[in-house]
């Protein structure tokens, strides 16, 4: 049972899922996050996007959830979907 084709299988589930569930581990907070960050971190934003993220947050307050981002103009449902597992809405200061 300790051959090298079960530890290659190992070492080939720890390569291949390791990594993802350290990917997941942090999340980008919508709510602290610069432009360049959001645009580096989500999947389908670019600089312009970002920024409009940012502009919206400065003129509305900070996000109360993640669908909220679909309020800004050029973020659609699908986009918010595809970013739901790498970013995070941090609670409003009181």
């Amino acid at each position: 049972m300790n051959s090298p084709f079960v530890r290659a299988l190992a070492l080939a589930f720890c390569l291949v899922f390791l990594p993802i569930s350290a990917v997941n581990a942090e999340t980008l907070d919508i709510n602290t996050a610069n432009a360049d960050q959001l645009a580096s971190v989500m999947v389908g934003v670019g600089p312009a996007k970002a920024k409009a993220i940012v502009d919206y947050r400065d003129a509305n307050g900070p996000f109360n959830s993640i669908e909220q981002l679909s309020s800004v103009k050029g973020i659609g449902s699908a986009t918010v979907d595809k970013n739901r597992d790498l970013i995070s809405v941090s609670a409003p200061a009181e």
